[in-house]
């Protein structure tokens, strides 16, 4: 899916975080204004070298899901097993990318959660994607989608340490807000560790500006 590309130094990658139909209205764990962050990725995606997006692709017998037999001895997670409604099983429709994103823009699809025991938030998390992005000559690294208390949460706050710049667009995340403020403390909590807040017209401006000053 997308272009390829070859190792080479200072590659920039936007990381589009489980943008999925089960996390967009209509959606088993619907997230509010979930559908609303695809506009602006979709526009930033074409400054971008490297675009990665990823998909919770859980199994049907999940451990985050509720009702499921789970060890906690054997369970791998921040959050303890059996929490969330069943969603994203892989193969289902509700696992695939939201349809209105543009597929043709995405370089790589990683694929996480599939393990039983592993809850899987992080784009990170047994995933490889860190040493796959070095490979690809990135050390920065801008994140949008879902959702901005979990996933895009801990997606970015281990960027920060396997060592990237990381940026999060800040228009172009929303959170389940389980407890209300819950995406504004996940926002401030990744900026204190390090990361960068900027709006998607920001990022677009600074990347158009970048990628004129490469051209030139």
């Amino acid at each position: 899916m997308g272009r390829e590309r070859t190792a080479e130094a200072g590659v920039d990658a936007l990381l589009i975080v489980d943008l999925q139909r089960d996390f967009c209205e209509g959606g088993a764990l619907a997230v509010a204004g979930g559908d609303e962050v695809v506009a602006p990725l979709n526009r930033l995606m074409p400054l971008f070298d490297l675009v990665v997006a990823t998909r919770d692709w859980h199994p049907p017998d999940h451990g985050s899901f509720v009702g499921v037999p789970v060890d906690p001895a054997l369970w791998r997670g921040a959050d303890p097993p059996g929490i969330w409604p069943v969603h994203c099983v892989a193969g289902t429709p509700g696992a695939e990318l939201h349809p209105d994103l543009d597929l043709g823009g995405i370089d790589v699809v990683v694929d996480k959660g599939q393990d039983h025991f592993s809850q899987g938030y992080s784009a990170f998390d047994e995933s490889g994607l860190a040493e796959a992005l070095r490979a690809r000559g990135v050390d920065r690294v801008w994140i949008g989608g879902l959702t901005t208390d979990y996933c895009v949460r801990t997606s970015a706050l281990d960027a920060l340490a396997e060592g990237f710049d990381v940026t999060v667009i800040d228009d172009a995340v929303r959170g389940v807000n389980v407890r209300p403020g819950d995406a504004e403390r996940a926002l401030a909590e990744v900026e204190a560790a390090g990361a960068r807040l900027a709006g998607s017209s920001d990022v677009a401006r600074e990347r158009g500006r970048a990628r004129g000053a490469a051209g030139g």
